[in-house]
């Protein structure tokens, strides 16, 4: 009975989260690592600072148009300086920017900080794919796990698949583990951002930039070049697919074989 006396109620949008950006979503993708974690909850926590300030505001600017208004005060104060209020609100914006300084600068070296890594990706931005190389693993002649991630494109699109998100190969990647990402491009400047994990780096060529990921659960997940970076820029998607460490292990000895 209310669906049919309020038929807009059907429309309206639930929250949803996922490895991946759904149809209207308003919220940050599940996080998969420590940093996204932290980004999440400073999210909340100063948005929480927002509200009050809004709503103070609003209710301070409320109240001088209807206090103030030449019906209700035709003889207008002659009040024009008060040293005491000036205090307050200069000093009240400094001690809440000071609160809200002190975890944004931990989460930003937290961010920042290098762990002595288990694992080492290369990450090399093209026009208009990534190659990626594993070089803590060689195989005889020297060589290390190397090779190029392009999207899928719509004729090949299998069910199941995400249209623009989905690529041929994959990043494998173990759960629970330190991993150092050194990131350079051979073109033009790209940026590798996966939401899920918490990172977004620039890829720049003749320079290499570094970041470091811990991914604290299994997952597939996605992102996309956050860089514009020529007329495909938007079809340069990346997937990695955290597994625990014994079946990486096993992608890691399947990929030797090939080699």
């Amino acid at each position: 009975m209310l669906l049919k006396l309020f038929p807009i109620f059907v429309s309206v949008p639930t929250v949803a989260l996922a490895e991946f950006a759904v149809p209207w979503q308003k919220t940050f993708q599940d996080p998969a690592s420590p940093i996204m974690e932290g980004i999440i909850n400073l999210h909340h926590d100063i948005m929480f600072i927002i509200c009050f300030i809004v709503g103070f505001v609003s209710w301070m600017l409320f109240r001088t148009i209807y206090h103030f208004h030449h019906t209700r005060s035709p003889m207008p104060e002659l009040i024009v300086h008060g040293q005491t209020i000036e205090i307050i609100w200069t000093l009240f914006p400094t001690i809440i920017l000071l609160i809200i300084a002190v975890p944004s600068f931990a989460l930003l070296y937290s961010a920042d900080e290098m762990a002595d890594p288990a694992l080492t990706l290369k990450v090399i931005g093209r026009q208009w794919y990534w190659t990626y190389e594993y070089s803590d693993y060689s195989g005889v002649e020297g060589e290390s796990i190397i090779f190029d991630s392009y999207m899928v494109p719509d004729d090949e699109i299998e069910l199941g698949q995400l249209r623009l998100l989905e690529v041929d190969n994959r990043v494998v990647l173990p759960i629970n583990t330190h991993i150092r990402v050194l990131m350079t491009a051979s073109d033009v400047i790209h940026s590798w951002a996966i939401p899920s994990i918490g990172v977004k780096c620039d890829a720049m060529p003749g320079r290499l930039n570094q970041i470091s990921m811990f991914i604290n659960r299994e997952g597939v997940f996605y992102g996309q070049c956050s860089e514009i970076c020529g007329v495909n820029h938007g079809f340069m998607p990346i997937v990695v697919e955290a597994v625990k460490l014994d079946e990486y292990l096993e992608w890691v000895s399947n990929q030797m074989e090939e080699m």
